[in-house]
C-alpha cells in the first residue's frame, strides 16, 4: 500500500549551526517592519542562550519618523524628524548589546544599475507596501544568488504584505536548498518567489493610496491597528521555526484579522 509522505523543507544547514551570527536584511521599518525587528531581538537572544551563533541584523528604511507613525507603529513622540531605520537600531542594541546596522537608504539599485552596498544577506525580510519594491527586491536577490561570493549567501526571503485588515506572509528560497535524504518525509527543495506565484495578489493587497498619511486616524484607514502585529508575530513564528525544528510544512499563510480566519500554505 502506497501511503503519500508529508512534503517537507529541510531548513539550510548553515542557519542551523554556523560559525558566524546570521545575516539578516531587513527592508522596511513602518507597521510591520518595526515589530519585526523586536521579533528579530527576542529570536537572537533566544538562539544564543540555546547555543547558536543568533543574529546581524541590518535595517533598511529611508522614511523619517512623523506624526502619524505614532502608535500604530513602534516609535515615541520624542523620535519625530529621526530615520526610523537608525531610531529603531539604535533602541535595539541599547536594549540588548548588539551591533546592528541602520542604512537610510532604499533596498533598491542605483541609476547605474548596481546593487545597493551591504546588500548581502543569509536571510532577507520584506516589509514593503509596493508592488514595484517587491519585483526590485526579487531581481537584486537573483543577482545576488548567481554571484560567486559564497559568504552571506542568500538562502531565504520572507515577503509580508496586507491590506487593510488582511494580509499575508510567504516564505521562499533563494535557489534550490539542498535536501536530505528522506524516508519519512518528501522532501520540497525550492519554494517560489511571491512575485513569481502569487503576481496578482500582491496588486490586490497593495496598499493603493500610497501618500504619507497626516495622523494616526487617516493612517488608520488604510490598515487597521493590528493587522500589522498579528503577521508579524505569525510570520516570526515561521521563521522560529526554521531555527528551532529544522523543518517546515509550511511555507506561508493568509491571514484575515477582521474575521479571525487564518490559512496556511503548504510547501510543493
Amino acid at each position: 500500500m502506497n501511503i503519500e509522505k508529508t512534503k517537507v523543507h529541510f531548513t539550510d544547514n548553515y542557519l542551523i549551526n554556523p560559525t558566524n551570527p546570521i545575516v539578516v536584511n531587513l527592508i522596511g521599518a513602518g507597521g510591520t517592519g518595526s515589530k519585526v525587528l523586536t521579533s528579530l531581538m527576542e529570536m537572537n537572544h533566544s538562539l544564543i542562550a540555546l547555543g547558536h551563533a543568533g543574529l546581524n541584523v541590518r535595517l533598511w528604511d529611508d522614511d523619517i519618523i512623523t506624526e502619524a507613525n505614532l502608535g500604530r507603529q513602534r516609535f515615541a513622540h520624542s523620535e519625530t524628524g529621526l530615520y526610523k531605520s537608525v531610531a529603531l537600531i539604535n533602541r535595539a542594541n541599547r536594549w540588548s548589546g548588539t551591533n546592528w546596522k541602520a542604512e537610510t537608504i532604499k533596498f533598491e539599485k542605483d541609476s547605474l544599475d548596481r546593487l545597493p552596498e551591504n546588500a548581502g544577506a543569509t536571510i532577507f525580510i520584506s516589509c514593503v507596501d509596493s508592488v514595484k519594491a517587491r519585483f526590485e527586491i526579487a531581481d537584486i536577490l537573483k543577482q545576488l544568488n548567481n554571484s560567486r561570493a559564497y559568504a552571506n549567501r542568500p538562502r531565504y526571503w520572507m515577503d509580508f504584505g496586507n491590506s487593510q485588515h488582511t494580509g499575508q506572509v510567504i516564505l521562499s528560497s533563494i535557489g534550490t536548498i539542498k535536501q536530505p535524504n528522506s524516508e519519512k518525509y518528501e522532501t520540497v527543495a525550492n519554494l517560489p518567489f511571491v512575485t513569481e506565484e502569487f503576481p496578482e495578489l500582491l496588486k490586490q493587497s497593495e496598499i493603493t493610496d500610497d501618500t504619507p498619511s497626516c495622523s494616526l486616524a487617516e493612517a488608520l484607514e488604510k490598515q487597521d491597528l493590528y493587522i500589522n502585529s498579528a503577521l508579524a508575530q505569525m510570520g516570526s513564528s515561521l521563521l522560529w521555526g526554521l531555527f528551532r525544528n529544522g523543518l517546515t510544512q509550511y511555507r506561508g499563510f493568509f491571514l484575515n484579522l477582521k474575521d479571525f480566519r487564518s490559512q496556511p500554505i503548504p510547501v510543493g
